[in-house]
């Protein structure tokens, strides 16, 4: 039996929790004529990125992607508005926006081309859930030795699939129920399995009622990336999944 500490005694994250004013472009609609102004439903944009998304097969599979360019970088890191979320979820997006860059970890370790799903798991670990049986970590570093719903992204499909009472399948048609805070999974090739894991930073509804979903990660290090530029031009084609969480 692996094991794994209690929450009290391995988790004291400080909330970095930094807030930021959103201006609403009225005057940018009038420059461009028919373009109306996002409404944001919850904390974070969709403009921010990083850097490519790579591909997340298995615990090994993918060649590590590009490094985010420094402005990039900069424009990312400016702060996400944490104050109208639940202190579960603000906990968890002010870890992933803290450690979206990480390429070293002394408790979880890095996987070098497949950190996604270590990352996510290490964001619910921070909004509260506990480890069980079958989904867990084993302190000390090696990600191997890690449960393998933790660090791949089909086995923690999988999980959830088994574990309703963690999260809710949704489909991309379904957007206008994902929340900041769930998860978003991709299959790059419709395959059948999942590719690449994210979190979810921003929920949009756009003037012409469409909704635009940001999310961050690892591998490549990535916030406030968009899912449609994740699937129509990082890899076209590809398809989202979310997992609804309840509060």
């Amino acid at each position: 039996m692996k094991r794994w500490p209690e929450m009290s005694k391995h988790r004291e994250t400080p909330l970095l929790i930094r807030r930021r004013l959103i201006a609403l472009g009225a005057g940018a609609a009038l420059l461009v004529g028919v373009v109306g102004v996002s409404v944001a439903i919850a904390a974070g944009g969709a403009d921010h990125r990083t850097a490519d998304t790579a591909a997340d097969t298995s615990i090994s599979a993918a060649e590590p992607g590009p490094e985010a360019e420094p402005d990039e970088q900069a424009s990312a890191a400016a702060g996400t508005d944490l104050s109208a979320l639940s202190p579960a979820v603000a906990a968890q997006l002010a870890y992933v926006e803290a450690n979206w860059q990480s390429t070293s970890n002394e408790e979880f370790g890095f996987l070098e081309a497949s950190d996604c799903v270590n990352f996510a798991s290490q964001s619910l670990l921070e909004r509260g859930w506990q480890p069980d049986d079958e989904w867990w970590y084993e302190p000390g570093g090696d990600p191997y030795a890690h449960a393998s719903p933790w660090i791949s992204s089909t086995a923690f499909r999988d999980y959830l699939e088994a574990h309703p009472e963690r999260a809710t399948a949704l489909t991309d048609d379904q957007r206008d129920q994902v929340k900041v805070g769930d998860i978003v999974q991709f299959d790059w090739d419709n395959s059948g399995d999942r590719d690449h894991t994210g979190i979810v930073t921003g929920v949009t509804t756009n003037a012409d009622g469409t909704i635009s979903i940001a999310y961050a990660g690892h591998t490549d290090p990535t916030y406030d990336f968009t899912v449609d530029e994740a699937i129509t031009v990082k890899h076209p084609g590809g398809t989202a999944y979310y997992w609804s969480i309840p509060e």
